[in-house]
């Protein structure tokens, strides 16, 4: 498995606005992705309003053109959250962009679902309706969706910092099929321990996926490497949540050069 997540180095990097009937994935900032196949796409994290101070915000050209529905981000058909945190989501950001799309479905734990029903106005029921909030803890078995042409599947591990910091986060890797039978996995802040995919080993192995973004701590420990190498069925793989100064090669930890990483917004893959 590691020639395959050494070759993710080797895929064809495309515009933001290319078209193409193989998947691709464009980079948002930070953990925000746009995946597309044909006129399928979704969105992961795609809409936050804090740095913190050390990652990139998503640039407002790009915020703009989600908001607006403007190529190549029309005809969106889900957005995706992994967890409750400002760099990652905005309750005010995400409940505007449903209200302006009546064709879009957000999916998120609960905790940012109710993040958004509790600014909601009473006239805004419709929006309400297209949210599905997952009330997970950690230990619960994985879940699944059916919506359309997608099938999702969603497994809860802990937020980064597991077990003495974050413990009260509902951080969602969520497992993606397209219609065409492309998976894509996005993480969010998953905690890089093997223990948390002993107990769903057939789960982690019954699908394969074409493209894992973990965060890009996994390729720093030997239990991430060997999470994203023997207990997932990865054929590709880049890393996000990468710091801002990541942008510069020189910054980035020795270990992780082998990887492919996402560190600029506007950079896509072909997979």
């Amino acid at each position: 498995m590691m020639r395959r997540l050494l070759l993710v180095a080797s895929l064809v990097c495309l515009s933001p606005v290319a078209v193409s009937q193989d998947a691709a994935v464009t980079y948002l900032a930070n953990e925000g992705v746009m995946v597309w196949q044909g006129d399928t796409k979704i969105l992961f994290d795609p809409l936050y309003d804090n740095s913190y101070g050390t990652y990139q915000m998503v640039p407002d050209r790009v915020r703009n053109a989600i908001f607006a529905g403007e190529a190549p981000y029309d005809g969106v058909q889900a957005v995706f959250v992994s967890h409750h945190h400002g760099d990652h989501f905005s309750a005010a950001d995400m409940l505007r962009l449903l209200s302006e799309h009546p064709d879009i479905h957000f999916y998120a734990p609960a905790q940012a679902v109710s993040a958004v029903r509790e600014i909601a106005s009473a006239d805004q029921q419709s929006v309400l309706d297209r949210m599905t909030g997952l009330d997970m803890e950690y230990g619960d078995s994985p879940v699944q969706i059916i919506a359309g042409d997608l099938t999702i599947d969603a497994a809860f591990i802990p937020h980064a910092g597991w077990p003495t910091a974050r413990t009260d986060v509902q951080n969602i890797a969520f497992r993606v099929t397209l219609g065409n039978g492309t998976t894509v996995l996005h993480m969010g802040d998953a905690d890089a321990r093997t223990v948390h995919f002993n107990a769903d080993e057939e789960y982690w192995e019954e699908t394969t996926i074409d493209l894992a973004m973990p965060p890009y701590w996994y390729f720093l420990s030997e239990d991430g490497v060997e999470i994203m190498e023997d207990r997932l069925d990865v054929i590709h793989a880049v890393g996000i949540h990468a710091p801002d100064d990541f942008s510069n090669p020189s910054n980035r930890p020795e270990e992780l050069l082998s990887y492919d990483v996402f560190t600029s917004p506007g950079e896509g893959r072909r997979f």
